[in-house]
């Protein structure tokens, strides 16, 4: 990964660093896969600091991301899930049986967006993909 680590980004901003926010930062960091809820980090967290309260993981999330650490998505399932803000582009697709995030980047779809924005007129800063879908069952 050539981000910089999460940890280190807090560092570089100059936030107080507590034993009890390492312990977050790093599990978010081990984290850039599965997009976890609050109540995933704190159970992650209390494995490795039982004295860490589920309203310490809100507040660290809270201040990593209005620090510009970590984006918070919103899939649709009423839990907000978190990710670093450090990351290359990606795209979701949430599978809405399971809850899975599968991360995926097709050059295709990229393509087609920077063409419809520049047939409607625009020049694409950014962009946020989501889908979402239920596996298809075998053909038996």
């Amino acid at each position: 990964m050539s981000e910089a680590s999460i940890l280190k980004r807090c560092e570089d901003l100059g936030l107080r660093m507590t034993g009890q926010r390492r312990v977050i930062a790093r599990i978010l960091e081990e984290a850039h896969r599965d997009h976890p809820d609050v109540e995933e980090l704190h159970a992650r967290a209390a494995r490795l600091d039982n004295r860490i309260s589920l309203a310490t993981v809100y507040r660290t999330v809270k201040l990593f991301e209005e620090a510009g650490i970590l984006v918070k998505n919103e899939f649709g399932d009423g839990r907000a899930r978190y990710e670093s803000a450090d990351r290359d582009h990606h795209d979701h697709l949430i599978d809405l049986t399971s809850g899975q995030v599968i991360e995926f980047l097709d050059p295709e779809i990229e393509a087609l967006q920077e063409k419809i924005a520049a047939k409607l007129g625009y020049e694409l800063k950014g962009h946020r993909l989501e889908l979402y879908g239920v596996r298809k069952k075998d053909k038996e």
